[in-house]
């Protein structure tokens, strides 16, 4: 490859730059840290796909590098996939800069193969788009999305002809054709008026939601009489600026929930998310306006989903008459519990759960108590989906899937989290409890009572820039190299390396662990607690996750305070060196 001060002159010099790129190439001159970052490296094409800052260069996300990346899929779909051109691809994108444009973009680069694209109309959610291949029977889709990221982000999603995120085994198959672009400035592709004109462009409209609706109301679990009756439980919903405006108010609809309070400030689909620091439901501030109208009108519970509508979270009033926002660790159970208090016990003999390796362990004791195995993947709700394609050989029965960081998946209609599935089941359960005289916080106390307190925390350092990559890269050589003992006073009984493949025991024996290699590492400790490192595969980050059960809250919250404080320690010793 040559050096990127080549790659910024060849761009530098191309006379038909989109214009908007050459005035960022002129400002970038007089920052050379910034210049280099922009092109010292490719914009990485994950096991789901790309996600970066939007500029010029070829570590930013641009016309040029969608060009780029969806030529290499469109090689890789003809090479490994039936009647490509007749089914076509499907390609939806969220409110995010640059998103319709990129859409588009990406349908013209298909037409250049004679691959038929269909494309929403409008802006719509990740879960949709999944939906939509399996309705569609396309051989793949996209979406156009950086989720909860920054406004200054957008990505590019990749999903397969079963509607689940892209494997590692196929985004690395996808890369190989990546790469054999070997200049991303001369992509052929064909206009929108020619993709038309040759029925190569197919806009989409209403059909997609109203199929997906019909399958959304089959996720109840009320008998027929109980969601005839008019439910009066006030709800307050905000989609953070995104694409669940309509969906999610729709899909309470058709259950009867007649008092749904929209954020309307926040209903506008603003690319700038400009009513919050952060469009991310797992930062709490992005409660605050759900919080101010849920005063106002009483609501029972508030919820916020992420620009593209795959992570959910959630309020409720707790004891003092505040809001508290659950995590996902907790919502997760608790939708389990719901699910399979009100499921024939007959239809889950064959039943799977299936969680991250980072989410809370109280999922398998709920998935236990009912009799229902359960699943550890890695992170990243791919593999979620991977697991329920299995099924459809093996007989097994999906009866729920979640990850710690909001994301639910109740159906297995759309092999994606669904934040739309997920709102829905929130409200229908919380409005259960309620019946019973309880809220979703005393339910979630019922659950710490017969399971034990599992508590959970997730806290990230950022290393931005090049600097920063190598920095993380070297804390994970080192945890590695360095392989501690005890943690906050409690024993390491396990230390698992996913990235070796192999789980080391205290008494020295070595397993296999059977799942694919990537770079994190856990500690198992002794009284059913754990840490987990990890690089965020999608922001400059590494991550750290935390998991205890106590005897109480209070032994779980000393116990997860003491984890913190001791797992600070060592890694800001590493970062120092």
């Amino acid at each position: 490859m040559m050096s990127w001060k080549h790659i910024f002159e060849k761009w530098d010099s191309f006379e038909d730059l989109e214009p908007n790129l050459i005035q960022e190439l002129k400002e970038l001159k007089s920052d050379p840290v910034a210049l280099e970052d922009a092109f010292y490296k490719e914009l990485t094409f994950g096991t789901g796909g790309m996600r970066g800052v939007i500029g010029a260069g070829i570590n930013r996300m641009n016309v040029y590098t969608i060009r780029k990346a969806v030529n290499g899929l469109a090689k890789y779909l003809l090479d490994h996939t039936v009647n490509v051109k007749d089914r076509g691809v499907v390609i939806a994108y969220d409110s995010r800069h640059m998103s319709k444009e990129f859409a588009l973009e990406t349908a013209k680069v298909l037409g250049s193969f004679g691959i038929t694209s269909y494309v929403f109309s409008s802006l719509r959610p990740t879960p949709l788009l999944s939906f939509a291949v399996r309705y569609l029977g396309t051989v793949s889709g996209v979406m156009i999305t950086a989720s909860h990221n920054p406004p200054e982000y957008n990505g590019f999603k990749v999903y397969n002809e079963d509607g689940g995120q892209i494997t590692p085994n196929q985004a690395s198959e996808i890369v190989t054709y990546i790469n054999k672009v070997e200049d991303e400035l001369s992509v052929p592709y064909l206009e929108k008026k020619e993709l038309e004109e040759k029925e190569l462009l197919n806009w989409i409209k209403d059909e997609i939601d109203n199929a997906y609706l019909d399958k959304l109301q089959g996720i109840s679990k009320m008998p027929a009489d109980k969601i005839e009756i008019e439910k009066e439980m006030p709800i307050v919903f905000t989609p953070l600026h995104g694409t669940a405006a309509e969906l999610v108010p729709k899909g309470l609809k058709q259950l009867n929930f007649t008092h749904v309070h929209m954020v309307k400030e926040q209903a506008i689909a603003d690319p700038e998310f400009s009513t919050v620091a952060s469009p991310n439901p797992e930062e709490h501030q992005a409660f605050t306006m759900a919080i101010e109208q849920g005063k106002q009108t009483d609501a029972t519970l508030l919820l916020a989903t992420d620009p593209d509508a795959d992570r959910l979270g959630v309020a409720v009033k707790n004891s003092a008459g505040n809001y508290q926002v659950l995590t996902g660790n907790q919502l997760g159970a608790l939708m389990l519990d719901y699910i399979l208090a009100h499921s024939d016990a007959a239809l889950l003999r064959s039943g799977r759960m299936i969680k991250t390796v980072v989410t809370s362990e109280l999922g398998r004791a709920v998935a236990d108590y009912y009799g229902i195995q359960t699943l550890n993947t890695l992170t990243g709700f791919k593999f979620i989906g991977e697991k329920i394609r299995q099924f459809d050989r093996t007989g097994e029965t999906f009866v729920f899937g979640y990850e710690e960081s909001y994301g639910y998946l109740i159906s297995s209609f759309a092999r994606d989290k669904d934040a739309v599935q997920a709102s829905v089941m929130a409200c229908e359960m919380a409005y259960y409890w309620q019946q019973q005289g309880k809220t979703l916080l005393d339910a979630l106390y019922d659950l710490f009572a017969r399971h034990g307190y599992y508590f959970e925390h997730m806290q990230s350092i950022t290393l931005k820039g090049k600097e920063g990559s190598e920095k993380i890269g070297f804390i994970m050589d080192d945890v590695r190299r360095e392989p501690v003992e005890q943690i906050g006073g409690l024993k390491v009984v396990q230390m698992e390396d996913y990235l070796a493949g192999k789980r080391t025991c205290r008494d020295g024996n070595v397993e296999t662990i059977e799942l694919p290699k990537e770079n994190m590492v856990k500690y198992k400790l002794e009284q059913d607690c754990w840490i987990c490192l990890r690089p965020s595969g999608t922001e400059p980050k590494i991550k750290c996750y935390f998991g205890v059960r106590g005897t109480s809250e209070e032994d779980s919250k000393n116990k997860l305070a003491t984890l913190q404080e001791s797992m600070n320690q060592i890694l800001q010793g590493t970062i120092e060196v």
